[in-house]
């Protein structure tokens, strides 16, 4: 069956393409179809020398995106499962990062899993209200992140603060995304965010377009020394092939809590 077209939304104001998530039934957690969707959009970007930037946000209010659909893990079976799921995020998360305008999370509601790791690409972040970061997979699915997704948080939130909302699987509150720089702005109230996100898109579009450019690929490039190819590989396996990963999947999917045991 092929997923629906509209799970993921690109659409063109002026200089500036807007990307929504769009399925808000499921607080917009993310397809196999979305991630491919998005690493598509992302390559039309480039290929368009008409787009000053880039808004990417979350349909229905309630969410930006609240991570991968679960229901997909139940698919996996083998190591190899974990290592390419990984690696296919990575790639998507890549291609986001590297898209050669400015990019900007307009966050509302949940930002978490794969959406915090979203966020954590674009290259500006505002919020309203209700907007929640962080990585509860401690508490939910007792999995891990990619090396390439904890040095992308690190860099913005610091070491302390990233092992503080992973360890204790807690979300920061949109006041918290302010005092510690990872949004440069909170909204005041709900209603007005996209209406802010698109000036701050303007902004952006009328500055330099290599000076953006470079700034944002030279930070890139500076960050990426710091993550050695594969080395993550030893973590990636023993987390999702564990008998707590498949434990966590199916206590969320039976919105119950999960028996971890450590194995």
């Amino acid at each position: 069956m092929n997923a629906p077209a509209d799970e993921l939304i690109v659409e063109r104001k002026g200089a500036i393409v807007w990307i929504t998530f769009n399925r808000p039934q499921a607080r917009n957690a993310l397809t196999w179809n979305m991630y491919s969707r998005l690493e598509t959009a992302c390559h039309e970007t480039n290929a368009d020398r008409t787009v000053r930037a880039v808004v990417l946000t979350g349909a229905g209010g309630q969410a930006f995106v609240a991570g991968t659909d679960i229901g997909q893990f139940r698919g996996f079976k083998t190591e190899q499962d974990a290592l390419d799921y990984e690696a296919r995020g990575n790639v998507v998360m890549r291609t986001l990062e590297s898209v050669r305008v400015p990019t900007i999370a307009a966050i509302a509601g949940a930002c978490t899993g794969a959406g915090a790791a979203i966020a954590a690409c674009c290259d500006l972040r505002i919020a309203s209200p209700s907007a929640r970061y962080g990585f509860p997979i401690a508490r939910t699915l007792g999995n891990c992140l990619s090396m390439a997704n904890y040095a992308r948080a690190a860099a913005l939130i610091g070491f302390a603060r990233l092992k503080d909302l992973i360890m204790r699987a807690r979300l920061m509150d949109a006041q918290e995304m302010l005092a510690c720089g990872l949004v440069s702005e909170v909204t005041r109230d709900e209603d007005s965010l996209l209406t802010r996100a698109q000036s701050l898109a303007d902004e952006v579009a009328s500055m330099a377009p290599l000076t953006l450019w470079a700034t944002k690929e030279a930070l890139r490039r500076v960050r990426d020394t710091l993550i050695p190819e594969g080395a993550d590989s030893d973590l990636i396996v023993a987390c999702y092939t564990s008998k707590d990963f498949k434990e966590g999947v199916e206590a969320f999917m039976a919105k119950r809590k999960p028996n971890w045991k450590g194995e």
